[in-house]
């Protein structure tokens, strides 16, 4: 069974959700799925201060398990229109991995969550994206086949780079059921890209 990774960081929940809806889209592409996060890399006192989320229901993730994957779908929220540290910190110590090509042909997506509509959605998980291409995975984004991506009628995130959603300036908004569906759909079609490439390889 194809194997997918659903690696995150979550300040303070919202893409911890979007995480839970990316594994159950790609559990319905056929794939055996684990939801990790990654190490909080901010200082005891910030966290507190900023009322960061606490409370993980999924273990840390380690570099060393990477190639384990077939596919690894990367969630994190923008900063300043890039990753966040954390996440940021966590494929640094990825060197090891890059030196012996352990992740190339692997498949990889991203979604992400911004306080405003145009709060670095597309320049986050592009960010995210220049990573993959640097260790040869094969990036997949959120096609428009999932119709909601030209929905006019309210605000949502979603860019054919990947799933999103916006989360106001004080996290009070959560993912809607459109932002929801788009990365059930994202993850989805990661799963089944992974598995049909598996499928060629064993094949082949």
């Amino acid at each position: 069974m194809t194997k997918v990774l659903v690696l995150y960081y979550s300040s303070y929940g919202h893409i911890e959700t979007m995480a839970s809806a990316v594994a159950e889209g790609a559990r319905a592409g056929g794939a055996e799925v684990d939801i990790k996060r990654v190490p909080e890399t901010a200082p005891k006192e910030v966290v507190e201060a900023a009322h960061f989320k606490t409370d993980h229901p999924y273990p840390e993730a380690t570099v060393e398990e990477l190639p384990a994957y077939d596919a690894i779908i990367v969630g994190v929220p923008t900063r300043y229109g890039n990753m966040s540290s954390q996440m940021q910190a966590f494929w640094d110590r990825t060197g090891p991995l890059w030196a012996k090509g352990a992740l190339i042909g692997k498949v990889g997506g991203a979604f992400t969550s911004t306080a405003s509509q145009h709060g670095g959605n597309e320049t986050t998980l592009i960010s995210v994206h220049k990573l993959f291409m640097h260790h040869g995975l094969i990036t997949v984004g959120l096609p428009y086949a999932y119709d909601k991506l030209t929905e006019l009628g309210e605000v949502i995130g979603g860019t054919p780079y990947g799933a999103s959603t916006i989360a106001a300036g004080d996290g009070s908004r959560q993912p809607s059921e459109i932002e929801l569906g788009g990365a059930r759909f994202q993850g989805k079609h990661v799963a089944e890209i992974a598995g049909a490439l598996a499928k060629g390889r064993a094949s082949a």
